[in-house]
């Protein structure tokens, strides 16, 4: 069929691919619904390219996904290094770079095909290559269903962060109803309701067409099915087979499972088989394969599945998942077990933790036949890999389950790992009182056991807990006893995380030999190539600092952090930094900066409540500061989330937020009634930011009962009554908002005036607010209106200007359209855009108009 309307698609992809040059890389996005053409624009593309390599790859619609499935396609062909990585069971690490490699070699288009059927290993490798492809001269084209990916697909995830500046999109589009009548014609059949039943979907289309019946069918499957029920029964046998293996089925295979002959074959070519130049036959789409498998009786299909195992288990070179999936299909529980397991071990090794999860799921459902220690240790395996993916409760539910068996078979060691394994999913699913109690227990069975790592991991682990709990001296003789075991036995891992959590224990206490302990925890897992404990690192040096308020130095943390999990692709961490990124740029009056951030963590679908509610910390206390709508939904949710295990470090921290929240609505009573438990609880430890921003909380609501010696030097000097001093230190520090309450609670006039002029800047229209009724009540005269009122009386907090951009917004300009009708950078729109996101909470441009539709016209 020809391609109508797909001139301008075509057009797009010869201009981005451009002449070679070095640096000239890109990724093009290609999006639509099954049927629509996709692969059919990128052939017929990669057929108008002469001198360029051409790669193909794709994911296949198997029960779970085989790893890296489109590279082992593409490796194939190019044979070489990339493949011998492949086969040798290479790290990922060294898989990618074979796969960027080939990228790098010559001008190549690589396309991989049907990336929302792909597994986590694939998605990783998309991420890896996209951040890398400038450098260059391939384009890399990734199809997939729009319609099957949702907000919370993780595709939507990586392609949202590919690099802007080399990422295309195209969103290929059903044909017209003039285009289909063309088709129509061209077949000589009937046009009437075609368009209709179809919707342009030009398979759909074709299968009609291609139909015998003098009617359209109603379905395109009735299409399909009542073609080939008029094959043969030998080629009817060969369409059954090919129906239940998805992707491309090998020759040798079908002539092991069946009698072939050429003429069976042919016949086949009615109902969309199509056979390679190398000999593999597939369904011309996987639609029409579904079509015909899901013709098929229960007992049909597993006696093909079962031909289909028996064929390729016979050869050495067929990925364990592809196994998997077809003695699920045969409902062959002791071969199921068998590949599941391995294809779980594959694909943790190349880092695709959902698949690995899923076989391992798999497995447990057909392990009735394993003794019980084997099954435990498969409960072990799927207990990670969950926890890995999120899936908290269900880890530590498996986990629990081994952990009963180890207890009764009277394995101590096993035991006690098995503790520790739980005090950190529990730590990673929010529970802190569980994970705590889990450490104590991992502790006490250890102990009893020679010492060794395991005991001095558990101590590391109750360091971390005691730490969670502010119990820092404790954590500190913890975080000791620790490396009193790894350094006789040189083990250097252990060595880092002990000294991690010295380090920060310690400067939590407000001791500065912290940083020695913290740098050397550095310096460990930089020589032995550590990548969590790296993380780990820069993730208690980066929180230190920005605790400390040292910005400079936590700046530095963060960034090479970001790096190093960025590269080794350690989520988890990396939105760690990203929420103490926010923090840091809220404090310095960043606020826009602090906002995405904090959307950044709240938005990505595998963010943990450690990482969850400092984010929403930050957001509400943006959103006070700022009097935007709704500051009372995330701090809510990080009460709730806190108030599960009310430990200081969360419990105190939110305090001063609503401390400040409850200052600015004039209610002094909500000050102390937020603060005055906390400050009680801290009043037996060690925290000098903390105890100095709640005591001086209770200090400015005329309720601290006695100076406190012990706190950090601003917070110190105010209570003292040096209020210059305080204000300098604020500056001193960079945090502007800190400096102006200084220059407006406790200055004169002048001051007050530089103290609004500070409050307009960031946009902290509460506190300015508060600050003119004050001016006013003292008598001060010609006080300025300052250049935001607008946002007092704007619905949804906005500027003029970002509501001004909002109402383009829901006319459906994008930001260079925008800056060309208000005579403004693009770069400025971007600013705008982004804060306009942060005041309303919202992760998207669509979800900003839409709650503005519906402010402006509620009755909808």
């Amino acid at each position: 069929m020809d391609l109508l309307e797909r001139e301008r698609d075509l057009a797009q992809l010869t201009a981005w691919f451009g002449p070679p040059a070095a640096g000239s890389g890109c990724v093009v996005l290609i999006g639509g619904e099954a049927g629509v053409g996709k692969t059919a624009l990128v052939q017929r593309f990669s057929e108008q390219l002469h001198g360029v390599r051409v790669l193909w790859g794709a994911c296949d619609a198997l029960f779970t996904p085989q790893p890296l499935a489109p590279l082992y396609d593409i490796a194939r062909h190019t044979q070489g290094e990339l493949l011998t990585a492949l086969t040798a069971g290479s790290s990922r690490d060294a898989i990618f770079t074979c796969a960027l490699g080939e990228l790098e070699r010559t001008k190549t288009l690589v396309i991989f095909e049907d990336l929302h059927w792909a597994d986590e290993a694939t998605l990783d490798l998309l991420r890896y290559l996209g951040r890398r492809i400038r450098r260059t001269q391939a384009m890399l084209v990734v199809t997939y269903r729009d319609d099957e990916i949702g907000a919370h697909h993780p595709l939507r995830l990586v392609i949202g962060n590919l690099p802007r500046d080399s990422t295309h999109r195209i969103t290929v589009c059903p044909l017209s109803e003039p285009a289909v009548v063309e088709l129509a014609e061209r077949a000589r059949r009937p046009a009437t309701d075609l368009f209709r039943i179809t919707g342009g979907n030009p398979l759909f289309v074709t299968e009609v067409l291609a139909s015998a019946a003098d009617a359209v069918p109603a379905t395109v499957r009735d299409a399909v099915l009542a073609r080939a029920g008029r094959l043969t029964r030998s080629a009817q046998d060969i369409a059954d087979l090919v129906s239940v293996v998805p992707g491309r089925t090998e020759t040798w295979l079908m002539e092991q499972a069946l009698h072939l002959n050429e003429q069976d074959i042919e016949d086949c070519a009615a109902i969309g088989l199509v056979r390679s130049d190398d000999g593999f036959l597939s369904f011309r789409h996987e639609l029409v394969r579904r079509a015909v498998e899901q013709s098929l009786s229960q007992t049909q299909l597993r006696k093909l599945h079962s031909r289909v195992l028996a064929a390729l288990a016979s050869r050495p070179d067929i990925p364990a998942a592809r196994l998997a999936h077809h003695a699920s299909g045969a409902h062959d529980a002791s071969q199921v077990l068998r590949y599941a397991s391995l294809a779980a071990a594959e694909a943790a090794a190349v880092g695709a933790h959902r698949e690995a999860a899923s076989h391992y799921e798999l497995a447990l459902r057909h392990g009735e036949s394993l003794a019980p220690e084997e099954r435990a240790r498969l409960q072990e395996l799927l207990a990670v890999e969950c926890n890995l993916t999120g899936q908290h409760e269900r880890a530590i539910e498996i986990e629990c389950q081994a952990l009963q068996f180890w207890r009764s078979s009277g394995s101590r060691l096993k035991e006690g790992r098995a503790l520790r394994a739980l005090s950190w999913m529990s730590w990673c699913a929010g529970d802190l009182t569980a994970a705590l109690q889990y450490a104590k227990d991992a502790v006490a069975v250890l102990q009893g056991l020679p010492p060794g790592a395991d005991l001095a991991l558990a101590f590391c682990m109750m360091a971390d807990q005691d730490m969670e709990w502010h119990e820092t001296e404790s954590a500190i003789n913890w975080a000791r006893r620790a490396l009193a075991i790894a350094e006789p036995l040189g083990n250097s891992s252990i060595m880092s995380d002990a000294l991690n959590a010295l380090g920060t224990a310690r400067l939590i206490d407000g001791d500065p030999a912290g940083w020695d302990d913290l740098n050397r925890s550095l310096s460990l897992a930089l020589a032995g190539g550590w990548d969590a404990q790296l993380g780990s690192a820069y993730m208690g040096s980066a929180a230190m600092a920005v605790s400390r308020r040292e910005y400079a130095a936590a700046a530095q943390y963060i960034e090479r952090g970001l790096a190093h999990c960025l590269e080794r692709d350690l989520d988890a961490m990396w939105l760690y930094l990203i929420a103490y990124r926010a923090r840091m740029r809220f404090e310095q009056g960043d606020w826009n900066g602090a906002g995405d951030d904090a959307g950044t963590v709240l938005r990505h679908p595998h963010t943990t409540p450690i990482t969850r509610v400092p984010a929403l910390r930050t957001l509400g206390h943006l959103r006070i500061r700022r009097g935007d709508p709704d500051v009372s939904s995330p701090l809510a949710e990080a009460r709730r989330i806190s108030e599960s295990a009310p430990q200081l470090q969360r419990m105190g921290t939110l305090a001063a937020v609503l401390a400040e929240a409850a200052w600015l609505a004039d209610d002094r009573d909500g000050v102390i009634r937020e603060v005055r438990g906390i400050y009680e609880r801290l009043q037996s430890k060690r925290d000098p930011r903390m105890k100095g921003e709640l005591a001086a909380w209770l200090w400015r609501a005329g309720s601290l009962d006695q100076h406190p010696t012990d706190i950090a030097r601003p917070y110190a000097l105010e209570i003292a009554g040096d209020w210059q001093g305080a204000t300098r230190a604020w500056k001193t520090f960079g945090c502007p908002y800190e400096q102006a309450c200084m220059l407006a609670w406790y200055g004169a006039e002048s001051e007050q005036r530089e103290a609004l002029a500070i409050f307009e800047q960031l946009g902290a229209a509460p506190a300015a607010q508060m600050l003119r009724r004050r001016m006013r009540t003292t008598g001060v005269r010609s006080i300025p209106r300052g250049s935001r009122s607008s946002t007092r009386v704007n619905p949804l907090g906005l500027t003029r200007r970002e509501a001004e951009i909002l109402t383009l917004l829901s006319q459906g300009l994008r930001n260079a359209g925008i800056a060309k009708q208000l005579f403004v950078s693009t770069k400025t729109v971007d600013h705008h855009v982004s804060a306009i996101l942060s005041k309303l909470g919202v992760p998207s441009r669509t979800d900003a108009v839409v709650m503005a539709r519906r402010l402006s016209h509620p009755q909808d």
